[in-house]
């Protein structure tokens, strides 16, 4: 029989119990015996829409799950929708996400404007911002937005990277520079700076941005060739990479052509720009291109031509677009496992923040991800590929920026 002593412990004892699961239940939105409900936006529609890839994958990708019985028994059930790559549209849509649709937290919404756009109301209220779909280094700053973290190599870090490639194979070349005048395109700027370095900082002779609204990049590359620069680095998305491509090849420049990782999908980039006039360019990448034939019997190519074959169109298989997806699809079913039955969105970012040499397929080899409470980026090295028309070739091994 207890004491009196001993039952007021065991009482208070519960009574903490039962406090932290009501707590966790409140902190727990979204969040049913057979639920777990996520929101994101994507661009379906407006000047980035080759990116709506991303969202329908990784939508396959949680059925798919799903169908082998859900994620420690509950449906992921995600709610994607389109913002138009319009920061604007994108609060709004946040704000349905969270406020009417009661998402458990935000996945992998999609480019810097947007998120830059929700990043203050998501960490006001306290809703995960998980994995954004963007390399921006400002998604990685825990100390100032504890419920955002960034997924994409820093953007700052992979023009570290080209300055350093630059200065080891052509240490007396002229560097032209189109840039998205953004939060986006700016990062590129001072991380090839960075990696320059002040004593080489006059390489880079000429620089030209755009806005996202307008109809073409011809003219800038027009300037950008007069310049007399023989290295182009074009830090673009998809519809402005592709015009650049196609636009540099016609002019008959013939510089070395720098080409930043958000656009080097073969299927909506190259192709449409010309996979002759593709020719030659230059990126560094983290994720395998399954169409290197070096990959032909990979366990991960398999893997992935049978999810595009069962879940999206054969089409895919080439889009690097809709393999990122399924990447970071992936990563996010990962951190829900280690979740458990602990829901509550201050556990969900504790997870998310938590990653230990977690490597998923598609990855390249020796590539895992690794974050901590200070440290919000997933991936910290990449690889210089260069396409040779039909595929990106890898050379020189993983490299940290």
């Amino acid at each position: 029989m207890l004491d009196r002593r001993q039952f007021l412990a065991a009482a208070a004892a519960s009574a903490t119990v039962f406090s932290i699961g009501r707590a966790r239940a409140a902190n727990a939105p979204g969040i049913t015996a057979k639920e777990i409900k996520i929101g994101q936006t994507m661009p379906y529609s407006g000047p980035a829409s080759a990116y709506g890839v991303i969202g329908k994958t990784e939508a396959a990708y949680f059925k798919m799950i799903n169908a082998q019985g859900g994620v420690n028994g509950r449906m992921i059930n995600l709610i994607s929708l389109d913002d138009g790559y319009s920061p604007p549209k994108t609060v709004e849509q946040v704000r349905r996400l969270v406020e009417e649709e009661k998402v458990a937290f935000l996945f992998n919404t999609l480019g810097t404007p947007p998120n830059l756009a929700i990043r203050e109301y998501c960490n006001k209220n306290m809703v995960p911002q998980l994995y954004v779909s963007t390399g921006a280094s400002a998604f990685s700053d825990p100390a100032h937005y504890k419920w955002t973290t960034g997924f994409n190599p820093n953007y700052q870090t992979e023009a570290r990277i080209y300055g350093k490639h630059i200065l080891k194979t052509r240490p007396k070349g002229k560097i032209a520079v189109l840039y998205q005048n953004d939060g986006f395109g700016k990062d590129y700027l001072i991380g090839l700076k960075d990696g320059l370095g002040a004593a080489n900082a006059g390489m880079i002779v000429k620089e030209a941005s755009y806005e996202t609204s307008e109809p073409t990049v011809d003219s800038q590359i027009v300037t950008l060739q007069a310049s007399g620069a023989d290295i182009l680095l074009i830090a673009a998305t998809p519809k402005f990479a592709a015009q650049a491509i196609r636009k540099s090849y016609d002019l008959g420049w013939s510089g070395v052509r720098y080409v930043t990782n958000v656009s080097v999908s073969i299927a909506t980039i190259l192709k449409p720009a010309g996979l002759t006039k593709s020719k030659g360019l230059i990126t560094s990448t983290y994720l395998k291109d399954p169409t290197d034939p070096r990959w032909k019997d990979d366990p991960d190519t398999k893997l992935w031509r049978d999810f595009c074959d069962k879940h999206m169109s054969r089409a895919t298989f080439t889009d690097a677009n809709a393999g990122y997806g399924f990447v970071a699809a992936s990563v996010m079913t990962h951190v829900l496992k280690e979740c458990g039955n602990d829901l509550s969105r201050d556990n969900i970012l504790a997870q998310a923040e938590s990653l230990k040499n977690v490597h998923v397929p598609l990855m390249l080899p020796g590539q895992t991800l690794n974050t901590s409470p200070t440290d919000y980026s997933p991936f910290k090295q990449m690889e210089i590929a260069q396409f040779d028309g039909k595929s990106w070739q890898l050379e020189g091994g993983l490299i940290e920026g």
